[in-house]
């Protein structure tokens, strides 16, 4: 599973011109699970998307999480986000999870999400959205369990 994990001051995902997700300061992740992936893989990418220190400190150090700053989770999934771009110039997306076994896996990282942590919103999977955030920092990493 893999995990684009931007710090925001705010961000929000909208379907057919309506905002179907939104957070103000917090975490904005690109999700894409890949075939390999388990549960198990979503329980240690939540670990570590609630518990990643890319909040500062008094003292200006990324040493805050998200659950220390009681910031927002916004979950998208991005299926592109597997895809296999070592050769040639199109995208492979034999990397990426069948849409089943992807959408019960999202579905169960957004359930643990909200059950674990109280501000969490989300896209529409599968559907053609449109993502609005600005990145603060900028502070962008690539997460992977």
């Amino acid at each position: 599973m893999k995990g684009l994990l931007q710090r925001v001051r705010g961000a929000r995902v909208e379907v057919a011109g309506e905002v179907v997700g939104a957070v103000d300061q917090g975490l904005m992740v690109l999700v894409a699970v890949e075939p390999e992936d388990t549960r198990a893989n979503a329980d240690k990418m939540l670990n570590k998307l609630l518990n990643y220190r890319v909040f500062s400190d008094v003292e200006g150090k990324m040493n805050l999480s998200l659950a220390d700053v009681s910031g927002g989770l916004l979950l998208v999934s991005q299926f592109t986000l597997a895809a296999d771009t070592k050769n040639g110039l199109r995208p492979s997306f034999s990397t990426a999870a069948p849409p089943a076994l992807a959408e019960e896996l999202f579905d169960y990282l957004l359930t643990r999400a909200r059950q674990l942590h109280g501000n969490v919103a989300s896209g529409i999977f599968g559907a053609d959205m449109q993502v609005h955030l600005v990145n603060d920092g900028p502070v962008t990493f690539l997460l992977q369990t």
